[in-house]
């Protein structure tokens, strides 16, 4: 058998659409690509596979797909020659469909099948066209190869790592328990051992991802069940990481463990998406939340008493069938009196097959769109209200990639925020304490107060990214 240095190389390229999880299961697909042969481009013109890793959260999804499909079949029809796959959530829920609207395309396969992307690019190779859109028995992270320490650090000082999938909430408008079935928590030692060899590597900072993230329990070697405040204990003793965030979680699952993490765990940073997606209870009821508007904000009270320099962000969707002005009008107060550092905003649209698809009193587009633009002016003012805040504040600030002027380095700050600031090139991956002398409307201005790694944390040296 050829070994894989011996493989001629062939061309991946990937293009990503929607959540951070689709990022990491695009990684996770070329790191199994690649003893095959494979190495990614980011010219899609030389490219032998193309994967579209597709999202069924935004408006529109469907037909997005269907049109880069239709660029990609021109290519074809122009003397392109490549294999074309398409992956995730439009592929788990419409798989059937996209194989017979789009004979261009060689195969489809869902979120809990990219582990098998190799035996499926050789039955393409030996003529066949893929449909795989079941949910295999076995666990696809335990057969996905790690990726070499060079290709992790070619991805950068921070690194996403999943270890929560699916949802068992069932939100009436939300597809996820349909395209990445049940929760499923990996095991303690699994997600250790993953974030180790990417620590190894240099990465200075991990965000934890799972459709519920905070609901993750996974069993530890004993086959004791442990929940994520513990996971963090056990990540913030890795020598090395500086920074440990999750996202995105529901507020049902914040237990006084995970919220004592954060008071306890300094390497836990004090910055949490926590969507609510409406502020009337009645609302809140028809989209099976489960929760109420006081239930969220009592949790909201619960995490700035053990954290009092948290800062939030959430999920609002707007025009939800049967939402009300006066509806409406709860969500903006909600949020006035929330005061979030950063939000995502929605207008509601239909998925296929969930319960909000079949709901009579569905909203006006007009009326969306307008309660969405108020919504929106809302959230900008107090986003741009917060980076104002933090000016005259003493931040640490990793350092994680090149600034936009030379002597200048570009950071992210414990809210997530993009700062900016002159820095010689060896505090590269390093943890700062900053003056933020200025805000802007995307990203804060700051000194370098002292040329010191706060806190114990290692030095990771520059040359490491290089």
């Amino acid at each position: 058998m050829t070994e894989a240095s011996e493989i001629r190389p062939k061309k991946l390229f990937i293009k990503t659409y929607g959540c951070q999880m689709n990022v990491y299961d695009s990684d996770r697909m070329a790191d199994a690509l690649a003893p095959h042969g494979y190495e990614p481009t980011p010219v899609i013109d030389d490219a032998d596979l193309v994967v579209l890793n597709t999202c069924h959260i935004r408006e529109k999804a469907s037909e997005k797909v269907f049109s880069e499909l239709g660029r990609l079949a021109e290519l074809r029809r122009e003397g392109r020659d490549f294999m074309i796959g398409v992956a995730g959530c439009v592929a788990q829920a419409e798989g059937e469909e996209i194989a017979r609207r789009s004979k261009a395309v060689d195969m489809v396969f869902g979120p809990q099948s990219y582990h098998r992307l190799p035996e499926l690019v050789a039955r393409v190779g030996r003529g066949e066209k893929v449909v795989e859109t079941e949910f295999p028995p076995e666990d696809k992270f335990e057969h996905l190869p790690a990726a070499s320490p060079r290709v992790i650090r070619s991805r950068g000082l921070t690194a996403f790592l999943t270890v929560q999938e699916g949802c068992d909430k069932f939100c009436s408008f939300c597809v996820v328990p349909y395209t990445r079935g049940a929760e499923q928590s990996r095991p303690l030692e699994q997600v250790l051992a993953e974030a180790r060899t990417l620590v190894a590597a240099g990465v200075r900072e991990l965000t934890l991802l799972g459709q519920n993230v905070n609901a993750w329990h996974g069993l530890d070697a004993h086959g004791r069940s442990v929940g994520l405040g513990e996971l963090c204990a056990r990540l913030g003793e890795l020598e090395g990481l500086a920074r440990i965030r999750y996202t995105t979680s529901h507020p049902l699952d914040m237990t006084d463990e995970l919220i004592a993490a954060h008071r306890d765990n300094f390497k836990l940073m004090p910055y949490l998406h926590l969507p609510v997606q409406s502020g009337s209870d009645r609302i809140l009821k028809a989209m099976n939340r489960r929760h109420t508007r006081a239930d969220y904000l009592a949790v909201i009270d619960r995490i700035k008493a053990a954290r009092p320099d948290m800062a939030l962000s959430g999920d609002f969707i707007v025009g939800f069938p049967g939402e009300t002005e006066a509806d409406f009008a709860e969500t903006l107060s909600l949020v006035h009196e929330v005061g979030y550092a950063s939000a995502f905003t929605f207008k509601y649209s239909i998925r296929p097959g969930t319960p909000g698809a079949d709901m009579d009193d569905q909203v006006p587009e007009p009326v969306k769109a307008e309660r969405l633009a108020r919504l929106n002016a809302l959230v900008t003012r107090q986003m741009r209200d917060f980076a104002r805040s933090c000016v005259g504040r003493t931040l640490d600030v990793l350092l994680d990639k090149p600034g936009r002027l030379p002597g200048q380095l570009g950071g992210r700050s414990p809210y997530l925020q993009a700062v900016h600031l002159e820095a010689p090139e060896h505090l590269l991956g390093t943890v700062q304490q900053v003056l933020i002398v200025g805000a802007g409307n995307n990203s804060i201005e700051g000194k370098i107060v002292t040329h010191a790694e706060p806190k114990g944390a290692s030095v990771i040296e520059s040359q490491a990214f290089a």
